[in-house]
């Protein structure tokens, strides 16, 4: 029987209502209360002379009382003198009792610990742990003090007591918790052993670095990390390998029908775009299906990629998907799609939630039958009722508002007779190469960095809002030049309905100061066709200016628009405004972005807007915005997995993902049995996610 993996309650003093409190912490086994690993550490293990301590130091403190008594001040307080020979302290307790009091006598010999101060009397100590000492010395601490992440209801001293108790049962029973990583390559990457990292960080010696602890750089530490990250990369692995162990079809380059499409573009392709196609054919060409994810800054020309690779599909017999995560940005793709694939004779169809009735019926037939070649839409397409005939390609846009499961289940719409469908998957939002390598490591990479010619870049300032009216001036002013402005509507608040009230009240009021203009609204709440209807209207010059929420973040594309205005970008991550951003400077006018902020602003706020006026580079931007957020923001709600790990931080450790690809290639080559009770160690009950649908 392994010890470590029986659960708390086998612990002498845990019962249920201590195994609750210690669930919260995601803590249910003993091995799990190893893994809990401390926030700091206190130093008690010498006794410091007080007349060289500091303010801000926490030390130990030993000697005998010279005074005790009760004093008034703002607030009533027992005020203990304590002396050590070297110099005096001061320690202060505002709750205290008679019985408490009596215990201060003079000479009585004291040792204590907390944190010195500047205070009334000089250094002082607010609240310290203290006790009385018999004759004879007492010792102090072997090691420092560990301070746990805790929850209400669980101190730490219970907490420490418990750990202890996993340490020393662990020492009883060392083979109870493996070092799956094999010893061979331990000394390979430098790692040192799992259990020794485990002692080191619960209970370090004296001499241990403080520094390095603290800042999470100490080896056992980084060893730990290494170990989680690598759980979640095999994991990941497992997902590519059960995709890739059903067939794909091989799809030939489809040249004719490309050349064809190319043709009609008004538009040469980049070196990049090239590039990236080339990466495509080379995948859809094997009978293993392709996982591939296509970063693109924004206007760097996805689409057309996009489209080049369903035209493959299609030349090879099969059905193309692509799947936007909102009807605004999938009724766009719809569009341009069709625009492009009808004169090649190319039936496109359209399938979003909202579409009802007849016209629903008619789209799946046609899915099923094989007419409609091609399919746009939103998450709608992996509904239950939906079927291909011979689904070969499945695009999925904008990835980071989608699951991880999300985007697999599309592949089991094309699985009939065995085939797996190819994935291609698009962002125009970058993510750094750090958080790419861990959150897509089922996922081949292909960057398209090269914008096409003829974009000029977009000057970005930040304004207070009380220089309102100079802003609307300036709509007034690039509209009466026959340029195009939106106005972003933006609030902390989640509530949808918030959103739309202001962003509706923000319509009104600038339809009062600017009467002479179109002024247009689209905002979350309205019916599909309502906004498809502003859209093409903004589109085809008949507004003005559009008021929007983010809704329209991705995906709209109008080259005559030239001024953004968003409001309160403060609120907003570092990526997101860059999308909004990115919406003017699409064609060959001079473009603005207007920052309009609500003073005063943070020093984080600050540093983010100064971002966004000193680069249009979307991929200096994400690796600000991971600095700044954290990978749990950049990546979304939906990728949280990697946002809760337990030890590693990727931002600290992004050093370490270069070896951890290599480690999880070596491991699964000389030791993969071990691969699957990683997983379990680190990601336990989550490690399906990745997997399952």
């Amino acid at each position: 029987m392994n010890e470590l993996q029986q659960p708390v309650t086998a612990l002498k003093g845990v019962g249920e209502a201590l195994a609750t409190k210690l669930a919260r912490l995601r803590i249910a086994t003993l091995a799990d209360l190893l893994f809990h690993l401390p926030l700091r550490y206190q130093d008690r293990t010498r006794i410091t002379p007080m007349g060289t301590l500091k303010a801000g130091q926490e030390a130990v403190i030993e000697g005998e009382v010279a005074a005790a008594s009760v004093v008034q001040g703002r607030r009533r307080s027992l005020l203990v003198r304590l002396k050590d020979g070297s110099g005096i302290i001061s320690l202060r307790f505002f709750h205290f009792s008679p019985a408490q009091q009596q215990q201060f006598r003079p000479g009585v010999p004291l040792r204590a610990f907390g944190e010195a101060r500047a205070g009334a009397t000089g250094l002082e100590i607010y609240h310290p742990e203290y006790r009385l000492l018999a004759s004879g010395e007492a010792p102090v601490e072997e090691h420092l003090t560990p301070i746990y992440p805790t929850t209400e209801g669980l101190n730490q001293a219970r907490l420490r007591a418990l750990i202890g108790q996993a340490l020393a049962l662990l020492d009883r029973h060392p083979d109870d918790l493996r070092d799956w990583i094999p010893e061979a390559l331990r000394e390979r990457f430098g790692l040192p052993e799992l259990r020794h990292c485990l002692h080191a960080l619960h209970e370090p010696p004296p001499e241990a670095d403080l520094d390095s602890l603290a800042d999470g750089h100490h080896p056992a530490i980084r060893r730990l990390a290494l170990e989680e990250l690598l759980a979640h990369q095999l994991s990941l692995r497992q997902v590519r390998l059960r995709i890739q162990a059903d067939g794909a079809p091989e799809l030939p380059s489809g040249r004719g029908l490309q050349a064809r499409f190319v043709a009609q573009l008004p538009f040469s392709l980049t070196g990049a775009q090239r590039r990236v196609l080339d990466e495509i054919a080379a995948d859809l060409q094997r009978p293993l299906p392709m996982l591939r994810l296509v970063q693109g800054d924004v206007g760097s020309g996805k689409t057309v990629v996009a489209a080049l690779a369903a035209l493959a599909a299609i030349a090879g017999g099969c059905q193309a998907a692509v799947m936007a995560p909102t009807e605004i940005l999938a009724e766009q793709h719809f569009r341009t799609f069709r625009a492009w694939f009808e004169p090649l004779g190319i039936e496109v169809a359209w399938l979003a939630g909202k579409l009802k009735g007849k016209a629903r019926l008619d789209t799946k037939a046609a899915l099923l039958d094989g007419r409609a070649q091609l399919v746009v839409g939103t998450h709608a397409l992996f509904q239950d009722d939906v079927h291909f005939q011979r689904l070969g390609l499945a695009i999925i846009d904008e990835q980071h508002r989608f699951g991880v499961h999300q985007r697999l289940a599309l592949r089991e719409k094309g699985e009939a007779a065995g085939l797996t469908p190819h994935q291609l998957v698009m962002t125009a939002t970058p993510i750094p190469r750090t958080l790419a390598m861990s959150a897509y490591a089922d996922l081949d990479l292909s960057v398209i960095d090269e914008l096409p010619p003829g974009r000029t870049p977009v000057q970005t300032v930040a304004v207070p809002d009380e220089r309102r009216p100079e802003v609307v001036a300036r709509i007034r002013h690039a509209c009466a030049e026959g340029r195009q402005a939106y106005w972003v509507c933006t609030l902390i608040e989640e509530s949808e309905a918030l959103q739309c009230q202001a962003a509706e009240a923000t319509r009104d009021e600038l339809t009062e100061q600017l009467p002479e203009l179109a002024i247009g609204l689209v905002h979350g709440r309205m019916k599909a066709a309502e906004k498809a209807e502003v859209m093409a209207a903004f589109k085809a010059g008949e507004l003005d200016l559009l008021v929007a929420t983010t809704v329209i973040e991705v995906g709209v594309d109008v080259p005559n628009a030239s001024l953004m205005i968003i409001e309160n970008p403060e609120r907003l991550g570092l990526s997101q405004l860059h999308q909004l951003r990115g919406r003017v400077g699409r064609g060959a006018t001079e473009s603005f972005c207007v920052l309009l902020y609500h003073p005063p602003l943070s020093a984080h706020s600050r540093e983010r807007l100064a971002v966004m006026r000193e680069t249009t580079d979307g991929f200096r931007i994400a690796e600000k915005d991971l600095e700044l957020r954290g990978p749990g923001e950049v990546l979304g709600t939906r990728q949280t997995g990697l946002a809760q790990m337990k030890i590693a931080d990727l931002e600290r450790d992004r050093d370490l993902l270069e070896r951890v690809g290599e480690l999880a290639k070596a491991l699964l080559e000389q030791a993969p049995e071990a691969s699957e009770p990683l997983i379990q160690r680190w990601l336990g009950d989550e490690a399906g996610r990745y997997g399952q649908v």
